[in-house]
């Protein structure tokens, strides 16, 4: 699908649900950023706040290795592992700082070639430690699932072993409906399934009507994020769910 190439904003949920040893469920509402990064850079935009602090922004030093121009990164890293032909639209889905604050569970890089067409897709994902790590799939396909082994910590109640199941998903508008975006995140560990994630949304562009919706619905979204996931690490505690110690972080910053 080929996006136009403008700022947008999605409006939607993030769902959770553990299956075992205990079941522990909960979705919540939640507004992100998808933004075509190489036409950010080029053209700017006259909404967003980019690399300048605003009470909603986007800073490239929050992806990658933290250095200013994101987009550079990202081409570096796709040309380590062999993919060339990644130079068209590079679009992030990620959450913006909201009053100067940034926390990024995880962000997707949707990295096309100049035809349009999808290359690659860059998981990158963040802990509450400080750490990040990233998951690229090479050649994906939306609606296809994709696999990926776990290499890196996040939660205390859940070990470093098994794997992911991505599923990536577009609707496009069809003048009564708008654009959606659909991320399922499947986790499965030695014992199989054990977490189903997703994050979905419809997206509008990105415009001050939309920003001012956003800020006036979720005035404290990334506080909200942090708090949410010390509230549902507590809630797994005291169902006696098992904990484990953080490993040492992997050796390698990009698993495939």
């Amino acid at each position: 699908m080929t996006l136009p190439h403008e700022p947008m904003m999605g409006f939607g949920e993030v769902r959770h649900t553990r299956l075992r040893p205990a079941r522990n469920a909960f979705a919540y509402p939640t507004f992100f950023l998808m933004l075509p990064l190489r036409s950010l850079h080029r053209d700017g935009s006259p909404a967003l706040a980019h690399n300048r602090g605003a009470a909603l922004s986007f800073h490239d030093r929050d992806h990658g290795d933290g250095r200013a121009n994101a987009v550079q990164w990202l081409d570096e890293l796709l040309a380590r592992e062999g993919i060339h032909d990644a130079t068209g639209e590079a679009w992030l889905h990620c959450y913006p700082r909201v009053w100067g604050y940034a926390f990024k569970p995880v962000s997707f890089w949707y990295c096309h070639r100049p035809d349009g067409s999808l290359r690659a897709i860059v998981v990158e994902v963040n802990n509450t430690f400080g750490e990040r790590h990233c998951y690229l799939l090479d050649t994906p396909r939306y609606g296809t699932q994709l696999s990926a082994a776990k290499m890196f910590h996040v939660s205390p109640f859940c070990r470093v072993e098994g794997g992911y199941r991505f599923r990536f998903m577009r609707t496009p508008a069809d003048g009564k409906h708008p654009q959606r975006t659909v991320v399922r995140i499947d986790y499965d560990d030695a014992s199989g399934p054990l977490l189903h994630t997703s994050v979905s949304g419809r997206l509008e562009p990105l415009c001050p009507q939309s920003m001012r919706h956003a800020l006036w619905r979720y005035p404290a979204m990334t506080l909200g994020v942090i708090a949410r996931i010390h509230w549902q690490a507590a809630r797994l505690w005291l169902k006696r769910v098992s904990f484990f110690s953080k490993p040492a972080a992997p050796d390698v910053f990009v698993s495939r």
